[in-house]
């Protein structure tokens, strides 16, 4: 299987993925506040994210399934992928103003799936991927996501008056399959027994008795939290701004999430030319420089300034993010891929879902400029973690001093 075809197969993968995340994050907080709701119960709508939160706790079923009539990874991806179709389409009956509260459970359903589709094909990346490849392996797959995220997100918004509800959430359902068809036409190579591994719980627990595997652990929160609480609040602050639909899923649907998918790939270049470490200093910077940005359109809104801010936050933050996830990568042992890396996963989607959740919060009390300057301020205390941080020698322990390929 070539270069090309591995980052395709994955690419579609992570499409399907960020298409209904792309939705929760960006249309729903959109649909929310027209309904009326307040800052504090949008930024608590947050928590439908718990399953990406929480999925390390089955990380390891996963990880110990056999192989069976379709794969022991493609098994697990493709009745999920399928799953997830069958459920927008559903969703497509159901408008937001014959009640919120079915449209809410689905997006948690399609959380669950996703979380749990996102566990294996991790897991597949780390088997496909030689180390030399991951950093632009990464940048391909954040790549997709955003991509993902510009149909679901912003390209829904922008649609959705001419559209109508139910098509196009068909719509949705219909780039899903699409996703789909390259796992379905793969073949996963048979492993052999002997390299089959059982379920096992206590990997969890692994990461917990190396070295300094804590402070790695604490860098992973911080990393991606000011980012988190800061873009929490940003589309609810271009409503009250008066902007429309349209003008939302133009911005930060369609020119921000295209400026990520350029970031993800810089990031992927990045990770391999500059190495881990550098590569998370620099770009942890801008991300603080962006964040600290959005200060200037909550003083003084505008659609331009809102349109430049956005762009710049989403290419730096896809910057920064797939510098993260090379290095995360780096470190899992290849017969518990998917626990390994799931577990470093969570600890990052429980700091960007916390940071989310309690955005509302700090908008209502403090305001959007002060919460755009304490958000900084965590951005550059993630910067500041990783300047400090020095692996140990150790089997699991990540080593950010790794050099360009």
């Amino acid at each position: 299987m070539t270069i090309f075809a591995r980052f395709g197969l994955l690419a579609g993968l992570y499409l399907s993925q960020g298409l209904p995340y792309g939705f929760f994050t960006q249309a729903l907080p959109v649909l929310l506040r027209q309904q009326g709701a307040s800052l504090p119960d949008i930024g608590l709508a947050n928590l439908l994210a718990l399953p990406w939160m929480l999925k390390f706790l089955w990380a390891p079923v996963v990880d110990g399934r056999a192989h069976g009539r379709w794969g022991r990874r493609r098994g697990v991806i493709l009745p999920l992928q399928v799953a997830t179709v069958l459920v927008m389409v559903a969703l497509s009956f159901h408008r937001p103003e014959h009640g919120m509260t079915a449209l809410l459970v689905g997006v948690l359903v399609c959380n669950l799936l996703a979380a749990t589709q996102d566990i294996a094909t991790d897991a597949l990346a780390i088997d496909l991927l030689q180390p030399e490849e991951r950093g632009h392996g990464n940048g391909v797959q954040v790549a997709a996501y955003r991509v993902g995220m510009i149909l679901g997100g912003g390209a829904i918004l922008m649609v959705l008056d001419q559209l109508g509800w139910h098509l196009s959430f068909v719509l949705m359902a219909t780039v899903l399959a699409l996703a789909t068809v390259p796992i379905a036409l793969w073949r996963e190579p048979v492993v052999a027994s002997s390299e089959h591994v059982s379920v096992d719980w206590r990997s969890l627990g692994v990461w917990f008795q190396r070295g300094d595997t804590v402070r790695w652990i604490g860098l992973l929160f911080v990393y991606k939290l000011g980012d988190a609480l800061a873009t929490g609040m940003v589309r609810p602050m271009m409503v009250d701004a008066g902007l429309g639909l349209k003008d939302v899923g133009l911005i930060m649907g369609t020119m921000g999430s295209v400026m990520g998918l350029l970031g993800a790939l810089l990031g992927g270049w990045g990770a391999q030319a500059l190495g881990r470490r550098c590569a998370l200093l620099l770009f942890g910077l801008l991300q603080a420089c962006s964040v600290a940005g959005y200060t200037l359109v909550a003083h003084a809104p505008s659609w331009w300034g809102f349109a430049a801010l956005a762009s710049c936050e989403q290419l730096f933050g896809g910057m920064a993010t797939v510098a993260l996830f090379t290095a995360m990568m780096d470190v899992v042992r290849p017969t518990h891929a998917a626990a390994d890396y799931t577990l470093q996963a969570c600890v990052v989607v429980a700091s960007t879902g916390i940071g989310a959740s309690l955005s509302g919060l700090v908008a209502a009390r403090a305001g959007y400029e002060g919460l755009f300057v304490g958000s900084a301020c965590l951005c550059l205390a993630a910067v500041a973690a990783v300047a400090s941080y020095r692996p140990q020698s150790g089997e699991f322990l990540p080593c950010l001093e790794r050099e360009a390929s």
